[in-house]
């Protein structure tokens, strides 16, 4: 995938209301209607988002039911990613992957390890969805950490009360954990 395709990918959900569109499809809203209600948006703006990210191949629509493609997304990374030999990676790579193999289904958390290392394992993976610099709502981040487990209320608390994240009366954002570069 060209470069120029990934960026106008990236751009696609760059906007706070196709984002939230898109979040809304990824947890499993289909219906125009509902999408809005979910993405917190005027049916007018989540049709507008729903029709651009079509028109940019990341939501499918059937009839009235509209469908998240976060495949595309996924494909997309990969193709920017450079293969990495499996024998090459360092122990530390091996232990994390160990932790998602014991903690994790297509990409959900199943448990929460009772070990604290273990735990922060998952927590600093969790926290790179989370832009350094940026303030998210409650709701935004509600929606981000349901995508990894039911009990949103429970990641949160764990990624503030670990360093994860910080919050004021408002907003959270991201003040610890791995930051790729």
């Amino acid at each position: 995938m060209p470069d120029d395709e990934r960026v106008r990918l990236l751009g696609l959900i760059s906007a706070p209301e196709r984002l939230r569109v898109f979040a809304a499809l990824v947890l499993g809203t289909s219906g125009s209607e509902a999408v809005a209600e979910r993405a917190g948006l005027p049916l007018k703006d989540a049709l507008r988002a729903l029709s651009q990210l079509e028109q940019g191949g990341l939501v499918g629509r059937e009839g009235v039911r509209w469908t998240a493609r976060p495949e595309v997304l996924r494909n997309a990374v990969a193709a920017a990613s450079p293969p990495r030999p499996r024998d090459d990676l360092a122990e530390a790579e091996r232990e994390e992957a160990a932790v998602f193999r014991a903690y994790t289904r297509e990409g959900r958390i199943t448990a929460m390890p009772a070990h604290r290392s273990r735990r922060l394992v998952l927590l600093d993976h969790i926290a790179r969805i989370f832009e350094p610099g940026v303030r998210y709502t409650e709701a935004e981040v509600n929606a981000f950490l349901h995508a990894f487990h039911e009990d949103h209320a429970m990641l949160r608390r764990l990624l503030v009360d670990e360093g994860f994240l910080d919050r004021d009366a408002y907003h959270y954002w991201r003040c610890g954990g791995t930051v790729e570069v």
